[in-house]
This record gives C-alpha cells, sequence and structure tokens, in this order.
C-alpha cells in the first residue's frame, strides 16, 4: 500500500494499572479542577457541577479520569493534532505479585487472533491497514 492510500490517522491504545496512594488528595485536585473549569465562562450548570463534586469524591477513579486529558499527552508532540478522544477509568482489583496481573485479554483469545506474527516477526493483524493497535476496556468518555 502506498504512502498516498495509506489514512493519515492513527488509533494509539495505552492501557495503565495506577495505584491511588493518596485518596483525598486525588480528589482534593479534582475538586480544584472542577472549581476552575465552572467558574470559566460559558460552564455547565451549578447541577452539573454539584454532581461532578459528588463523583470525584466518591469515587478514585471518577478523580483521575476528570484529571487525566488525552490532549495534554499530545499537545506537545510536533507534527499531530488530536482529532478525537476517549479514556476511561475503573477501579481494578490488582495483585502485582500475580504473574496474569498484566493479562489484558479478559475476552479469552481476542487479541491473540488480531495479534498475529508476522513473516517478519512483528506481531500485526494480517492486513495493512496502518493501525497500530493495543489493548483497551471498561466505559468510555469522549473529549
Amino acid at each position: 500500500m502506498s504512502t498516498s492510500e495509506t489514512s493519515r490517522f492513527v488509533r494509539l491504545r495505552v492501557e495503565m494499572v495506577l495505584e491511588i496512594t493518596d485518596p483525598e488528595a486525588l480528589s482534593g485536585t479534582a475538586l480544584e479542577s472542577i472549581a476552575a473549569e465552572f467558574g470559566e465562562p460559558g460552564a455547565e450548570s451549578a447541577e452539573e457541577r454539584l454532581q461532578a463534586e459528588a463523583a470525584v469524591r466518591d469515587d478514585g477513579a471518577e478523580a483521575l479520569a476528570s484529571l487525566v486529558d488525552p490532549f495534554d499527552l499530545v499537545s506537545e508532540v510536533p507534527g499531530v493534532e488530536l482529532a478525537q478522544a476517549s479514556w476511561s477509568s475503573e477501579i481494578v482489583d490488582y495483585d502485582p505479585e500475580d504473574p496474569d496481573a498484566w493479562d489484558l485479554d479478559e475476552d479469552g483469545d481476542e487479541y491473540e487472533e488480531y495479534f498475529e506474527e508476522g513473516a517478519d516477526g512483528v506481531p500485526h493483524n494480517g492486513e495493512d491497514d496502518g493501525e497500530h493497535s493495543g489493548v483497551s476496556g471498561g466505559a468510555e468518555r469522549r473529549v
């Protein structure tokens, strides 16, 4: 496939497991961020603000999701512009001592079928579609 036939769009998937070591600091920072956001002209209603504040107080995953901005991850990368983003955060059971703790494939062999090793020894999906992909899951939140 020639360069002119290849899409300019790339889907980048990132999977991380983070440990919340200070829930109060996390929710406090999220509350500060909400206060700043709702202080801007054209901000959402007071009811929406109260809902957002309650969510980040009650759930560390919500607090984290409210602070993570995919635009910030790529805004300094030259030659790219964020076209669309979605991200999610959820509380998970995680044991770093468990050898299967990083087994991201909860659906069986879905990704094993997708990533087959090619003749060059590099995992790919068997098609030259220009997309390089990883594993992701959970509910989405779009910008």
